[in-house]
Parts: structure tokens; sequence; C-alpha cells
């Protein structure tokens, strides 16, 4: 099997023309609230960082950072924060299922718990490993901020909310920008190639606020697992598998910090 083929799918049934301004009312309605209001944010903080006197790799930006000054209200605005990224990804199912697709139908079933996992773990690390080396090279070469996964304080919770924003990433992203908009692409009639590309384009805009690096090491990681799902229809393989790269992020960052010389 080539995996850089397309493969068109048997579904969604393509709609007919005189529907295609509604979903596409929707499909903007839906981004505006989401990661495509994410992503117009982000390039604002990336310019609001080229206009800084300093290079970008002397910035950094964090990623889960406190909420609140007192400790359990912390841990309070930490779960909020889960729990809007839940029905972030909640909302473009809801809307596929509303449409008739059922979410079997894009690999959100318990059918395939072994292979899902085992596919998840080997996915993460041909995206994983490699990531790494290109952030840090994008660092090096000034393309880049120094990005902090976690300057949370050391506290009873910490691990477990780092867990949790990394399964609530997770399923945002892999639901709205694969499951949802690609199923929608289908239904419009577009190629997978061409929908490929503006999912994985969309994907690295909400990262761009972390300089050009996390920009291009996110549309590339956005056309592999785009391409997965075009030939499995195995969502939750994208989704396991984005969970493992955010946990060894968070939590490999808050255990190695200080502790290993070429972790900027």
């Amino acid at each position: 099997m080539n995996w850089l083929a397309p493969q068109r799918p048997e579904f969604p049934e393509q709609l007919p023309q005189e529907q295609h301004r509604g979903y596409q009312v929707e499909l903007l309605i839906v981004f505006s609230v989401t990661l495509g209001l994410s992503g117009l944010h982000s390039l604002v903080r990336l310019l609001d960082s080229l206009l800084q006197p300093v290079p970008l790799n002397q910035q950094s930006v964090a990623l889960n950072v406190p909420q609140a000054r007192f400790d359990l209200l912390d841990l309070v605005a930490q779960l909020l924060s889960v729990l809007q990224l839940a029905a972030w990804g909640g909302l473009g199912l809801y809307l596929l299922w509303r449409g008739g697709i059922k979410l079997r139908m894009i690999g959100l079933d318990r059918t395939r718990i072994g292979p899902d996992a085992l596919g998840s773990v080997g996915l993460a690390a041909v995206i994983g490993i490699p990531g790494l080396v290109f952030y840090l090279i994008a660092y090096n070469l000034g393309l880049n901020l120094q990005v902090q996964p976690s300057v949370l304080d050391e506290t009873w919770w910490r691990t477990i909310v780092l867990i949790l924003a990394a399964a609530g990433n997770a399923w945002a992203e892999e639901a709205l920008v694969v499951g949802y908009l690609l199923t929608r692409f289908r239904q419009f009639g577009w190629s997978e190639n061409k929908a490929l590309v503006a999912s994985s384009v969309l994907r690295g805009s909400y990262h761009l606020y972390q300089g050009f690096g996390g920009f291009l090491g996110n549309v590339v990681m956005g056309l592999v697992f785009g391409r997965v799902w075009q030939r499995t229809n195995r969502l939750w393989v994208l989704v396991l598998a984005h969970t493992l790269l955010d946990v060894a992020a968070f939590v490999g960052y808050t255990l190695l910090r200080g502790h290993v010389s070429w972790l900027p």
C-alpha cells in the first residue's frame, strides 16, 4: 500500500451544490470560534515577536501557564480550559452526527482498540523524534521562540492537569482539523490532496506563535496525520498519538528542565 497516494473513500456522499453554502457557513462559524480564530491570534503574536528588538530564539513562549494566583482556583481554571477543548472537538463531531455521519465512520468506535493503540505508539514515534530534532534546529537557526511546554508551579495536581491538557489538545485538534474538516471537504467534492494541504496549513497556523519552525513542523505533522486518516478512517489513532506526543512534551519538560544541557 502506497501511503503517499490518496485513496478516495466510499463515504460520505458528495453534497448537492445547493447545500454547499449552508455547510460552508457552518464551517466558517465553527472555526471562527475555535482553531481558526486561534490561528489569527497566533499570527498577531508572531508579528509582535518579529517586531521585538531581539531575535526569536532569545524570546520564549509558555504553553501551560498558571491562570490564577491561588492553588485551587488555578486547578479549577486549568480544568475549565480542558473542558473548553473537549467542547470544541465535541461541537465538530456533533455537527457531523446531525448531518447523518456516524462517529464509527470516521474511526471513533471501539472495534479496534488494540490495533489503534499500537498504531498510535508508532505514529507518535514517527512524528515525535524528528519533530524534536527539527525544533532544536529551528531554534538554533533563530527561526523559533524558546517553547516552554509548562511553567506551572510544582503542585500535587500538576502532572494530572498536564496529561488532561494533552488529551484535550489532541481531542480538539484531531476532531476538528481532521475528522470534521476533512469530512466536510469530501462532501464539497474536494480532492484528497487539496483537502489535506488546507487542513495541514490550518494546523500550522495556530502554532505560528511559536515561530516559523512551529508552523512548518505542524504543517508536516498535519500532512502525515491527515494522510493516515484518509487511508484508514481511524481517528482514534491520531487522537491517541497526539496525546502521547503532548504528554511527552508537557510532562517530560517538567522533569528534564534544568537537568539536560541541550533543552532550551
